[in-house]
């Protein structure tokens, strides 16, 4: 047994175990067990500062999670987008394939909670299925493999399905959705990085929300990834307590850059049965964005998104940069809120149509001319004496 499976095992997970390490009172336990069960490995248990603290917050269950009903349990409509199972398919080109239930840690804020942990829901009996799918469905150049996460299989398990996935020649890219280098380093080992080179391009979408969670383990975690030529790339949840400060902001995003991990999105947080209470206003993640741009690097500013609830996809929100526009120039204002103006470009068509109706309104009213008229318009040229 490698040692991040021991750790996986003596993960805080029971009803007895919430009681004794969290003081939360056994009913409530229970009842918090039966809607989102927990576990918190030992690794991501000894970033806890203190109760409540942005870790604290991120694993550990609350009762205010049990006075949420009215959300969807399936926010994204990611249902409705299976049409096998283990495969959701949004985007034209892309498909995301789930292949576990499991992760190494449950996040309290998750928006797969309705399937996370039950394997009966995140099927590998199913997995062929979604294989045919994918042979078949040849405008697919791009796949995801979430789940739960993905290195919860064993390096064997998840080699299978990259190596069948790359008998597909129309599927170029290969991305693994894990937060293991976040909340698990010590899955990530030289044996799983040297079967993953063997396999390019593959990308990692890893998940890290809070300056804490940026250790020396981690460091190494994404740096053997990177080094083993898979480019990592971050996308955190904006969570009220957890991150929604634009100091916090500005300190996780560029501290994943100084370890080779590219900020990529920040989400909005989705409206989740049971996670509501980490949702912000919209105007906080606007404000924290307006104090990325231009205050730290580009390559660590990332886009910020809303997953539009009901399928919609990603949707971009940015900052009001653009104070007016008119046909003859553009008012803008930058980080510093200096004002700035920008000539608009001149639409070469439209002055191409402006010109025809010009010349066509000059000879129509050259027709109305008198003949008197138009032999006093003629102009003769004067002639040198010679």
């Amino acid at each position: 047994m490698e040692l991040w499976q021991q750790m996986i095992r003596d993960s805080v997970h029971s009803v007895d175990q919430l009681v004794e390490k969290f003081g939360i009172d056994r009913e409530m336990a229970s009842k918090l067990d039966v809607f989102f069960q927990a576990r918190i490995n030992p690794y991501y248990l000894s970033l806890i500062r203190e109760p409540h603290d942005p870790i604290w917050r991120q694993c550990v269950p609350d009762e205010v999670e049990l006075e949420d009903i009215d959300a969807p349990e399936d926010p994204l409509n990611e249902d409705d987008m299976s049409p096998v199972p283990n495969i959701t398919h949004r985007y034209p080109d892309r498909a995301l394939f789930l292949v576990t239930s499991q992760c190494g840690l449950y996040c309290r804020f998750c928006t797969r909670k309705r399937k996370v942990g039950d394997s009966h829901k995140i099927s590998m009996s199913t997995l062929e299925s979604a294989f045919n799918y994918l042979e078949q469905h040849t405008e697919i150049s791009d796949v995801i493999l979430s789940g739960g996460d993905p290195l919860m299989l064993t390096d064997l398990m998840l080699e299978k399905i990259i190596m069948r996935l790359r008998t597909m020649k129309h599927i170029q890219v290969i991305r693994l959705g894990t937060k293991m280098p976040c909340v698990l380093p010590q899955r990530i080992t030289p044996k799983l990085v040297n079967m993953l080179k063997k396999y390019h391009p593959i990308y990692i979408n890893t998940h890290f929300n809070h300056p804490w969670e940026i250790t020396e383990e981690s460091k190494r975690a994404c740096a053997m990834l990177v080094d083993a030529g898979c480019p990592v790339g971050n996308q955190a949840v904006l969570m009220k307590g957890v991150n929604d400060n634009a100091d916090v902001m500005k300190d996780l995003m560029k501290g994943l850059l100084a370890m080779r991990v590219r900020p990529y999105y920040i989400y909005q947080a989705d409206l989740t049965k049971g996670a509501n209470h980490f949702r912000t206003p919209l105007s906080v993640g606007l404000d924290i964005m307006d104090k990325l741009r231009g205050h730290i690097s580009g390559l660590a500013v990332p886009q910020f998104v809303i997953d539009a609830p009901g399928g919609g996809g990603k949707i971009p929100m940015l900052p009001n940069y653009v104070l007016s526009r008119d046909d003859d120039k553009i008012i803008l204002r930058n980080y510093k809120y200096n004002i700035y103006e920008y000539p608009e470009a001149k639409d070469a068509t439209k002055v191409a149509d402006k010109n025809v109706y010009l010349r066509k309104s000059k000879r129509k009213k050259q027709s109305t001319l008198t003949d008197a008229e138009l032999i006093k318009n003629i102009k003769v040229p004067v002639l040198n004496d010679q």
